[in-house]
């Protein structure tokens, strides 16, 4: 059985393999990944590290701690490509230690139910295919841990420095992904006098007086949230009133009145979660172990704590009109800790079985068929027109993958887990190779960059058909805005008018055949095409995206 600290190399080993195989084969991904990098890119040639920017214009989608640790990268390494890949995905390997700590503090003498939750958060699908993208939710989810180890320290153990972890929690995650990490924490915080009372060892310390707990708890709010102001008054002043709007309002509680975008109904993440948490949830012996501990969830004060962080979020989100399954990634760990915690108290006589395994390895193994299956053809449905260039020996690696889980011995639930992560950790891994060609193929926005680069040292005008999302900016090391034309009326007509010499990026499902392009490149399953001014202008109706 891997020790404790043995757990948490593994899974770090994991999380080393992951990140090598994502710089290995994926380029940065449009629209989201090149498009934070573009942000960063502009705050750091504009010198303005206040108020982020995108194309010239504030940019109030996001607020600026990530694009403030890139800067931190570059101010140390120079301007590059990897230091911005890796510091959304360090939140996500820090997030094993934080999950590990807040395991011990919950179950103190539990040490297979601290290493059975990294595997099983290691484990997730999910999970496992984000933690090496550059998004903001690793970083949520780092804050959230942060703060609710916070909150058991402060209120089980009456340790002052939990207050402190609270307050950074509060104030960074703010920082990191605006106000939502107070629907992540805060109802953990409302409720530790109905949990903690339940919990193992409360007794060593006199009881917490409500008045108090909730004034230091308010507190903790007002601290964390001013942390967050002393960024945010500052930069709604300079940025303008529509900024200022959108910080304090659009991006907050805007988004959970009436969203405007991501519109899903509320029983969306009901239906996909089971999918995100493959393949746990499709392994026999974790059902009989929460059946088996059923009984003892509400008399548990730690599973408690985790079915009221888990819990409070789920409905939450489920309730807030925009939704995007990343919004739950910081919830991940309250699900691995239950599910370890029921494993390690497992007291039902049965030793691992590859039976148990069955089900998981067949789900695999027709992932990898359909990786196999992809460039060939034969496949009797109608498929996306870049499934001939899938690279089948990642279909033949998670068949590997697949068998070897399935024959390998397993001697206790700790080794039948590891074994089981070794699932949706290779099918990722496999996953990334086999759409590697695809990827740089299509996905790849530095050779239109870098031509766009060409003709902006040249001193020629470029524009954009349609709105403009920051694909270029980095990877091209562009140093001035795409005009954006085609949104409003004359906007294309003027920069015809204004700019004969000028060139505009459009993007098409079809290439125009009336008239001969700059350059073409694909898009996943479009293309982007590069006119010349006077070609656009000869050719009405051309710019008309079908």
């Amino acid at each position: 059985m891997p020790s404790r600290i043995s757990a948490i190399y593994i899974t770090s080993a994991i999380w080393v393999l992951l990140m090598a195989t994502a710089l290995m084969t994926r380029p940065h991904l449009p629209v989201d990944e090149t498009r934070y990098l573009a942000v960063a890119w502009e705050m750091w040639l504009r010198s303005d590290f206040l108020v982020p920017y995108l194309n010239g214009e504030p940019y109030s989608h996001k607020p600026p701690l990530l694009f403030w640790l890139m800067h931190a990268g570059w101010s140390v390494f120079g301007v590059n490509e990897w230091w911005p890949r890796l510091v959304a995905p360090l939140f996500g390997l820090g997030c094993l230690f934080l999950t590990r700590s807040l395991s011990h503090a919950l179950w103190p003498d539990d040490k297979k139910a601290q290493d059975l939750s990294l595997l099983l958060l290691t484990g997730c699908l999910f999970w496992t295919l984000f933690v090496t993208l550059t998004m903001f939710d690793m970083m949520m989810a780092f804050f959230c841990l942060l703060g609710l180890l916070g909150i058991i320290k402060a209120y089980v153990q009456r340790q002052h420095i939990g207050i402190v972890w609270l307050v950074l929690a509060i104030g960074l995650g703010v920082l990191a992904k605006g106000p939502a990490i107070l629907l992540h924490i805060l109802p953990v915080g409302l409720t530790a006098p109905l949990w903690a009372k339940r919990m193992a060892g409360l007794d060593q310390h006199p009881p917490f007086k409500a008045l108090h707990w909730y004034g230091m708890l308010l507190f903790s709010i007002a601290i964390g949230v001013s942390v967050a102001f002393a960024w945010a008054v500052p930069a709604g002043i300079a940025g303008g009133d529509v900024y200022q709007h959108a910080i304090f309002w659009g991006q907050a509680a805007g988004r959970m009145v009436k969203s405007f975008a991501h519109q899903q109904p509320f029983w969306w993440y009901t239906v996909l979660l089971p999918v995100l948490i493959l393949p746990w949830c499709i392994w026999p012996p974790l059902w009989k172990a929460l059946r088996a501990n059923g009984k003892s969830f509400w008399r548990d004060g730690s599973q408690l704590f985790c079915f009221i962080w888990f819990g409070t979020a789920f409905i939450a989100f489920s309730l807030i009109s925009g939704k995007q399954l990343h919004y739950l990634l910081p919830e991940f760990p309250a699900l691995a800790l239950v599910a370890a915690r029921c494993l390690s108290q497992f007291k039902e006589q049965l030793k691992p079985s590859r039976l148990f395994i069955v089900i998981p390895v067949l789900v695999f193994m027709l992932l990898a068929i359909l990786l196999l299956l992809l460039p060939t053809g034969v496949i009797p449905i109608k498929m996306p027109v870049w499934s001939g260039d899938v690279d089948g020996l990642g279909g033949l690696l998670l068949l590997v993958i697949s068998i070897f889980a399935l024959l390998s011995n397993r001697s206790d639930w700790v080794g039948s887990s590891l074994r089981m992560t070794f699932l949706p950790v290779g099918f990722v891994v496999s996953l990334h190779i086999a759409l590697a060609p695809v990827l740089w193929s299509r996905y790849d926005m530095r050779p239109i960059s870098m031509q766009l680069k060409a003709w902006e040292d040249a001193g020629i005008p470029l524009a954009i058909l349609g709105k403009n999302h920051g694909q270029f900016q980095f990877l091209g090391r562009l140093t001035k805005p795409l005009t954006t034309v085609g949104q409003r009326n004359n906007q294309l007509p003027n920069f015809l008018r204004d700019h004969p010499t000028g060139h505009i990026v459009a993007f098409y499902r079809k290439v125009p055949t009336q008239a001969t392009p700059l350059a073409v490149y694909p898009l996943r399953q479009k293309f982007m095409v590069i006119w010349d001014a006077k070609t656009v202008a000869q050719n009405p109706g051309i710019e008309n995206r079908n």
